[in-house]
């Protein structure tokens, strides 16, 4: 169905028609809403390839996220990625995943930027200095990051105050009496890891306690349940664990649960960040440290990107979400 018959069923010009379906101001919202009607009953498409060399946009952004470790086998980031999809499917971009190993000599993500296959990146795993971001920024490519990092020049971010949370849930656990508390991390240098790991450490020093208790090791189940049997054979165990993300925190509520100590007098306490997964086999509401709604995120950071696409001021495009916390009913 071409734009010509839109037209003359209308009485309008094909490229009145043509400007109304791509959003053009000059065109009145009642011109726009009777061809949008009449191409939707007509089952009209525009042909995008057309439209985007016309308009000199790809409508396609990239996800660059790190091969080690693999975050996909994070549930809270699959869905965070669903939603991202899913909010700027409704704008007509397509998201693409882009996996990068820091190891490689060339950079997958830097093939799309040089081809020009997207509009702009979204970068997820920020670390605190983060040569990918630098390269970006020094080729002027418009990017959002997801995390903050040390960078010359002001740049489009997306971060949840890791260190807050932790700090918080950390004094949470002090204020509750407890002085041996252990926290299970991820053993890599992402920002969010060690502003988390930082906020348990300062919140700590504060109160005068140790920080024995903490271990790093790989984001699993495995390393988690392995991780708290050794630490509860311990001649001093901690009375309370933290862990900073929900694989972990699985795999300790597992290892509490068999030993019957994630509820009842004898208890440790236990708060995940993020809370337990979905499909965790414990059903035990433990304390979490809480982010946002999966689909708050995703919306907030699609309309970050669209804003950054229509060249928006980056200074506006910098934005900080505040966790949240929920007791539970292990502590």
């Amino acid at each position: 169905m071409s734009l010509k018959a839109i037209a003359k069923e209308l009485g309008l010009s094909v490229t009145t028609v043509s400007r109304a379906l791509n959003g053009y101001d000059d065109v009145s919202k009642e011109t726009r809403a009777r061809v949008e009607a009449e191409a939707q009953r007509r089952g009209y498409r525009p042909n995008t390839f057309a439209r985007r060399l016309k308009m000199g946009k790809i409508d396609a952004v990239g996800l660059v996220f790190p091969v080690h470790p693999v975050p996909l086998n994070n549930s809270v980031f699959m869905e965070m990625v669903g939603e991202i999809s899913h909010e700027l499917a409704r704008h007509e971009i397509d998201l693409l995943l882009i996996a990068d190993d820091d190891l490689a000599d060339k950079h997958s993500y830097m093939r799309m930027v040089q081809s020009r296959r997207v509009d702009a990146l979204i970068v997820a795993h920020t670390l605190d200095h983060d040569p990918r971001l630098e390269q970006l920024q020094s080729i002027g490519f418009p990017f959002l990051a997801l995390g903050r990092s040390q960078l010359p020049q002001p740049y489009a971010w997306f971060d949840f105050d890791n260190y807050a949370g932790m700090y918080h849930a950390t004094r949470w656990l002090i204020d509750k009496g407890h002085q041996r508390i252990a926290l299970l991390g991820e053993n890599n240098s992402q920002a969010f890891i060690t502003q988390r790991r930082q906020g348990y450490l300062d919140a700590l020093a504060e109160a005068g306690l140790s920080s024995e208790w903490l271990r790093t090791m790989p984001p699993s189940r495995r390393a988690g349940y392995t991780t708290t049997l050794d630490l509860l054979s311990l001649a001093s165990p901690p009375t309370a664990i933290l862990t900073d993300c929900n694989t972990h925190g699985d795999g300790v509520a597992m290892a509490l649960s068999q030993l019957g100590r994630l509820t009842g007098d004898n208890a440790v306490s236990l708060v995940v960040y993020d809370g337990l997964p979905q499909d965790s086999i414990v059903d035990v509401d433990v304390a979490a440290v809480i982010q946002a709604t999966r689909q708050g995120v995703g919306k907030q950071i699609a309309d970050m990107v669209l804003r950054l696409i229509n060249g928006e001021d980056i200074a506006q495009l910098q934005v900080l979400w505040q966790p949240g916390f929920s007791a539970g009913q292990t502590a």
